[in-house]
């Protein structure tokens, strides 16, 4: 059997104490199916004096990660400290340059400097993996560097964000309030203390664009996606849905299309009998679509200290099994250095169409002013519903629109001209529709 696998672990938190135990409890398992044992050397977190449930006694303690990286006699660092610059983005390239392997959860490092961290990694000859990075458990980043191999990559999205669909799904199943449902995924810890991060579509975006250059092998472009979270979705809206035959997520979609590529993270209305609208709470799904395969919805658990854990230490078994003068999988899919410019694709048509919530004043001619702003944009309408507020006189009214297929920036001016109307009681409510096999 070839000499262990020495490993370093940067932060002990759920993840990192998940994964030192998992590697404990299942060494002699791990030793036979990876032909090599491995073996913890070193970690490094903040507080000595915690208790973890874990044992490392015999196991070398550094202050800080970067010492860590720079010092600790291991072939494998292992970053679950988070954050896309300080401690980790330091240790990481510490560890890089120095010729060791790194394993990171970190999307939001990646999604910043990972072509950087990429180009060292190669010029190199070590690996950087990061399945962890995106959608916990699922192994997509495997899917997508490796098994899909020969594929023409043409759309992926999906649910990445648990929070984001914890609050969605309980807002529906309980007919809760966004703000009561944000309270109570806070208490489950299933939500930050600030959990802007999640909620505004950010964490989703991070991991979209990570996919992003593994699907399509452009450069990293994180600061390049439509984004919109869910933080003004009512509970009106989810009921307005489900009455029209639609469940609303938030959802990451890129796709390639003539003009480049499209990136945009936003809540979507989509069909109650599709596949994807049955992913509830906390669970991420993934669709990718290519020319070959057609359609693959990967399902799991998008979060947690095992889930996590488990794609950490299934990055870890790769290195192990790997010998030294083997060619080496990209760490984005292709080399670095051909990672191609990234081309923003043109407004296009969105097939699914959209659907338009409007608060209005009682009074009359409001619905031929609507019809106006739409036809004089172009939108043909699917449906239009008048849904009553209250029964009172004069009470504001809610007018729910379903468009066919049209294009962004007919939609947005048409509510722009809506808005100049004044009979407005409330701002506009737009969402997007998906219509696909899993969405």
């Amino acid at each position: 059997m070839a000499d262990s696998l020495r490993i370093g672990i940067a932060g002990l938190g759920t993840v990192g104490s998940s994964l030192v135990r998992i590697i404990q409890q299942r060494s002699n398992e791990l030793a036979i199916t990876c032909g090599r044992a491995i073996e913890i050397i070193a970690v490094s977190a903040r507080d000595r004096s915690r208790d973890r449930g874990i044992d490392l006694t015999g196991i070398t303690w550094f202050d800080t990660p970067e010492q860590m990286a720079a010092e600790a006699e291991i072939d494998v660092f292992v970053e679950l400290v988070g954050g896309a610059s300080g401690p980790a983005k330091a240790a990481v390239r510490t560890a890089l340059a120095r010729g060791l392997h790194v394993v990171t959860a970190n999307k939001a490092l990646l999604a910043k400097h990972g072509v950087e961290l990429a180009t060292t990694a190669e010029e190199k000859g070590v690996l950087l993996n990061f399945e962890a990075a995106v959608a916990g458990g699922i192994p997509v980043i495997k899917a997508l560097r490796e098994s899909l191999t020969g594929n023409h990559v043409t759309r992926i999205y999906g649910i990445m964000n648990g929070t984001c669909n914890y609050i969605l799904t309980k807002m529906e199943k309980e007919g809760l309030s966004f703000e009561t449902c944000l309270k109570e995924a806070q208490r489950l810890g299933y939500a930050e203390a600030d959990p802007a991060f999640d909620i505004e579509g950010n964490d989703t975006a991070h991991k979209l664009a990570i996919l992003t250059t593994l699907a399509f092998g452009n450069k990293i472009a994180a600061d390049d996606i439509y984004l919109e979270g869910i933080t003004n979705i009512s509970i009106e809206d989810i009921h307005a849905a489900a009455d029209l035959g639609y469940r609303i997520k938030l959802l990451g979609v890129a796709q390639m299309t003539e003009s480049g590529i499209e990136q945009r993270v936003h809540p979507t209305m989509v069909p109650l009998d599709s596949v994807i609208a049955q992913v509830d709470g906390v669970t991420n799904a993934v669709a990718i679509e290519s020319d070959i395969l057609g359609e693959l919805l990967m399902v799991g658990p998008g979060a947690g200290g095992n889930a996590t854990a488990s794609a950490v230490l299934g990055d870890i078994a790769d290195i192990a099994k790997s010998r030294p003068g083997i060619q080496q999988v990209p760490v984005l899919g292709r080399p670095a250095k051909s990672l191609e410019k990234y081309r923003r694709a043109k407004m296009k048509k969105h097939e699914g169409g959209y659907f338009i919530r409007l608060t209005v004043a009682d009074r009359a001619g409001v619905f031929a002013s609507i019809a106006t702003s739409m036809a004089e944009n172009g939108i043909s309408l699917e449906s239009i519903v008048q849904r009553s507020r209250a029964q009172t006189p004069d009470a504001p009214q809610t007018i729910v629109l379903v468009t066919h297929a049209t294009m962004e920036d007919a939609v947005r001016k048409a509510v722009a001209s809506i808005k100049s109307q004044a009979y407005l009681t409330d701002e506009p409510q737009v969402i997007r529709i998906e219509r696909t096999k899993a969405a």
